[in-house]
């Protein structure tokens, strides 16, 4: 039998920095992660956490540093290749991202599945497959689904109105399983999850680092924004800078030129790297993100 269980993607950072229009979103990043792992990016809200989220799976280029993603370097700088932003892409996954990967919530859980579904069966499908019988591949597809539900711990049979039951019925846990689970059905060797402890309290942040340290045991590298790391996490932390006058090496370019390809600015950095960013640069070029 062949085996379909996701290899994770190992991840490494060092002095990783994206600039926005008005300043540093984060900087002066350092990991070092291994596949499978459970990476816990951990700070106050506007810190750049979820632009490093965004960086670290391919949506976002970042401006100094360096980065590699299950073997792939993400270009940073100006006029950076970005060939293995879209190889990572391939490679990852988004879970619940606000703005960026929100579930509908006039559609129902079903509705959601089978949206991903046929998305898998137009774009994930790799072109060797396409030989295989359709019943064939249409039985792996519910298999995968299948795998998916569990693996986020989601039974849609157990919900109010079943798999009928729409998004804005669901309670906070449910909805961010159904997100992962729709996340999963493409086998990602990375799993990005913003915000996952986000009004959460109890055995509700509990039930939601157990069920993303499942994920990572069975082989899924997971990259999750929390407001506080879980015990044996992989810890990245993100901290906003103070600001002594305002005219420090936070203050970004004032002529920094979007690139809508990729998101972020196109600016020349200073060249420091101090660990910090004045909170104003996370918001300016995630807004840019979610435009492109």
């Amino acid at each position: 039998m062949k085996d379909t269980t996701p290899r994770g993607a190992a991840v490494s950072a060092g002095g990783f920095g994206l600039r926005g229009p008005r300043g540093w979103a984060f900087r002066d990043i350092a990991v070092t992660a291994e596949p499978g792992a459970l990476i816990a990016v951990e700070g106050p809200s506007g810190t750049g956490r979820t632009c490093l989220l965004l960086a670290l799976t391919g949506r976002m280029r970042a401006h100094t540093g360096h980065a590699e993603v299950g073997g792939l370097r993400l270009p940073t700088g100006r006029g950076a290749r970005r060939g293995h932003m879209a190889a990572v892409r391939r490679i990852s996954a988004l879970g619940p991202v606000p703005g960026v990967s929100e579930l509908e919530p006039s559609l129902t859980v079903a509705e959601h599945l089978r949206e991903r579904a046929l998305m898998e069966r137009r774009f994930g499908t790799p072109p060797r497959e396409l030989l295989r019988p359709r019943a064939a591949r249409a039985a792996d597809l519910r298999e995968r689904i299948e795998a998916a539900l569990e693996g986020a711990g989601l039974a849609p049979e157990t919900l109010p109105q079943g798999s009928r039951t729409t998004v804005r019925d669901l309670e906070r846990l449910e909805s961010l399983r159904l997100s992962v689970a729709l996340a999963l059905t493409g086998r990602p060797r990375l799993l990005a999850v913003d915000d996952a402890d986000l009004k959460l309290h109890g055995r509700e942040r509990a039930a939601v680092w157990e069920l993303l340290t499942g994920v990572a045991a069975a082989g899924t590298t997971v990259l999750a924004v929390c407001s506080q790391a879980p015990p044996g996490s992989v810890t990245v932390r993100t901290a906003a800078a103070e600001t002594p006058g305002g005219d420090g090496p936070s203050a970004g370019p004032s002529g920094a030129r979007t690139d809508s390809l990729d998101g972020t600015t196109d600016g020349t950095t200073d060249g420091t790297t101090d660990g910090t960013t004045d909170g104003k640069g996370a918001p300016d070029a995630f807004a840019t993100t979610r435009r492109a």
